[in-house]
C-alpha cells in the first residue's frame, strides 16, 4: 500500500501575512520562497494547505 504524498512549494513571501499563517507555513516545513516540502496527504495537512493556499503551489 503506497501512501499518498503532496508536494508543496512556497511561492509568495510571508511578509505582511498573519502570524497564524506564518506558523502554518512553518508547520508545513517551508522556510523561504521556493522551498519545497513533500508531505503525507492527510486531512490535517489538507486543512493547513487550504488555510494558506494563496501562498502555495501544490502538486500530486
Amino acid at each position: 500500500m503506497t501512501e499518498k504524498k503532496v508536494k508543496v512549494t512556497l511561492v509568495r513571501s510571508l511578509i505582511g501575512t498573519k502570524e497564524s499563517h506564518r506558523a502554518t507555513v512553518r508547520g508545513l516545513g517551508l522556510r523561504r520562497v521556493n522551498s519545497i516540502s513533500v508531505l503525507e496527504d492527510t486531512p490535517a495537512v489538507r486543512g493547513m494547505i487550504n488555510k494558506v493556499s494563496y501562498l502555495l503551489k501544490c502538486e500530486g
